[in-house]
């Protein structure tokens, strides 16, 4: 197993903070540590591995709820490719959503500051300042809601 280690060398190691690890205990993604009679938590290879393995399926946003799922698939021994290669690709689904949702917000964002630019600069008044853009697309949006009953797309939960 190697030589144990305290909550603060395993979170250096993997490059979390010690109430990280002990919130992933908590959520059920890392077994409870082993204690030592003060009461101080020990970890093993296992758990370091684990917890890297936790820490790099929640960068690719995976949620503790499916890294669960998938350590206790592997916890049993089954196979879980099939559910790791559904769930890598409704994350990518995802990911693409949000893109086209940050890529229409990009171009809304150029237009207004288009728009900003070829305002006066001197002698501001409220129909010629830049917060006015602003105000306009605020109301546009919320006659839109008003009409529509939502701004979120059919894939949006």
């Amino acid at each position: 197993m190697g030589d144990p280690l305290l909550i603060g060398e395993l979170a250096r190691r993997v490059g979390v903070s010690a109430k990280t690890i002990r919130y992933y205990e908590d959520a059920g993604v890392l077994p409870p540590a082993e204690r030592l009679p003060n009461g101080y938590r020990l970890y093993g290879a296992e758990d370091q591995a684990r917890l890297r393995f936790v820490r790099g399926a929640h960068s690719l946003g995976l949620t503790l709820e499916d890294i669960a799922k998938v350590l206790a698939f592997r916890d049993r021994g089954q196979a879980l490719c099939c559910y790791v290669v559904n769930l890598l690709q409704a994350r990518i689904h995802k990911v693409d959503t949000r893109l086209a949702e940050l890529e229409r917000l990009r171009d809304d964002l150029r237009d207004l500051s288009k728009a900003a630019e070829r305002l006066p600069q001197d002698g501001i008044e409220m129909k010629t300042c830049a917060c006015h853009l602003v105000q306009d697309r605020a109301d546009t949006l919320q006659s839109f809601i008003l009409d529509h009953g939502s701004i979120c797309s059919e894939t949006d939960p």
